[in-house]
């Protein structure tokens, strides 16, 4: 492939070490759960593009979109114009999700929607004349982006951004309250923190990046309760979680509580065009209306609210009404957990986990996540593990017969010597 080759040249890959990294496979074509890769080989995509094409590749619904989009209105600037897909993609939003959250601030990353949380949690109270609570609260094998702000956010000890701790504010970081001692220990550290902190920022039921660990529902109940009674901003990130990876629209519904503020990304135009958006409550927005331009949340991405990204997170929607996402994500959950489950009994398995359409096989190690993923690759299959994981996040739209080659695969690959 020449464009490969000399491409190479130039290309920076992400999370990679471009020294030792192999070089990436070429695709040519998408469709469904398929990658089709120039030298014709086809695999089953077990990822879903980092989440992100809960559809599957090129549905039509989505395409057609975003074709009829471009032909009359691909972009204009969200400062002092508007276009029918953003704000039919904000209402149709604010109907998804409980009151009060109705307010949609439109970004371009998932990165972004959280710094633009980060904001509003912070600017919300120094506009009410409040100083000195500043302080996002993070929790251990959280993961919120790459970016300045979110890296700060990040677990410091077991993420990726270790390096940059002299760079970034410091924010605490400390364990999830999901039993008894880390009850008490959370309980204990507002007691004594509580008026330096803005917020509380969590991954509900899933930490993704971090290892897709799971927790359940009643630590997101004791978060709510914990910020109502110290006056905390709760943001839900649910960039991964978010439109039926859980086996419910949005992860937090499962608990029954409402945050403050939730970010969505990935999944929301159905794996096809960069968007995000940061939603929160009535009480927040109101935090910023004044005489004065001064209290305004001062922030624009250029292509913030992009009228093809609308089109498509707009026909997304489209298909979670009309499809039966939901049903397919608690098939996909029943057989992962039935055709993950031989692997907990394979050499080096610590555990194997399951929630919703997300299953995992964890390792006590890998040695070479890039190696395993080459013998996947073998196995006609696209699985990217790292850390210590293989996991498998497919579209929801994934036939019965992909997901088992999918298993199949991972369990092949683990068990060799």
């Amino acid at each position: 492939m020449n464009w490969l080759q000399t491409g190479w040249r130039h290309v920076w890959l992400p999370y990679a070490q471009m020294q030792t990294a192999p070089l990436p496979l070429p695709v040519v074509r998408t469709q469904g759960s398929e990658i089709h890769l120039a030298d014709g080989r086809v695999l089953i995509d077990g990822i879903a593009s980092w989440w992100t094409a809960c559809h599957g590749y090129n549905h039509p619904h989505i395409a057609q979109a975003v074709a009829a989009q471009l032909q009359t209105l691909p972009h204009v600037m969200f400062g002092g114009l508007a276009h029918e897909p953003a704000y039919q993609l904000a209402t149709r939003l604010a109907a998804l999700l409980p009151e009060p959250l109705n307010r949609v601030f439109f970004t371009d990353s998932g990165s972004v929607a959280v710094e633009v949380a980060i904001k509003i949690a912070v600017q919300s109270r120094l506009n009410k004349g409040e100083r000195g609570r500043t302080k996002i609260l993070a929790f251990t094998g959280g993961y919120h982006g790459d970016t300045l702000g979110t890296m700060a956010i990040c677990d410091p000890e077991e993420g990726m951004h270790a390096m940059f701790a002299g760079l970034l504010p410091e924010h605490p970081v400390i364990g999830l309250p999901r039993d008894a001692a880390s009850i008490v220990a959370f309980d204990d550290f507002l007691d004594g923190h509580a008026k330096t902190l803005a917020a509380i920022i969590v991954e509900p039921l899933v930490q993704g990046a971090g290892g897709m660990v799971l927790h359940p529902p009643s630590v997101l109940r004791h978060l709510r309760k914990a910020a109502d009674h110290y006056g905390l901003t709760l943001i839900f990130d649910e960039i991964f979680t978010g439109f039926g990876r859980t086996g419910s629209m949005f992860a937090f519904e499962q608990a029954g509580v409402v945050p403050d503020i939730i970010t969505l990304s990935k999944a929301l135009t159905g794996g096809t065009l960069p968007l995000a958006v940061t939603i929160a409550s009535d009480e927040l927005f109101a935090a910023f209306l004044s005489d004065s331009a001064s209290t305004a949340l001062m922030h624009g991405p250029t292509y913030m609210a992009n009228a093809m990204g609308c089109a498509a997170a707009n026909a997304s929607l489209d298909l979670f009404e009309t499809e039966q996402r939901l049903q397919q994500a608690v098939a996909i959950s029943a057989q992962l957990a039935a055709e993950l489950e031989p692997c907990r009994t394979l050499p080096g398995v610590v555990d194997v986990r399951v929630l919703g359409a997300i299953g995992v096989v964890e390792l006590a190690t890998i040695a070479n996540p890039a190696a395993l993923r080459l013998k996947l690759v073998e196995q006609g299959v696209w699985v990217r593990p790292f850390r210590n994981i293989v996991y498998l996040t497919p579209a929801l739209t994934i036939t019965p017969a992909e997901l088992s080659h999918l298993t199949g695969a991972i369990y092949k690959v683990l068990s060799a010597p």
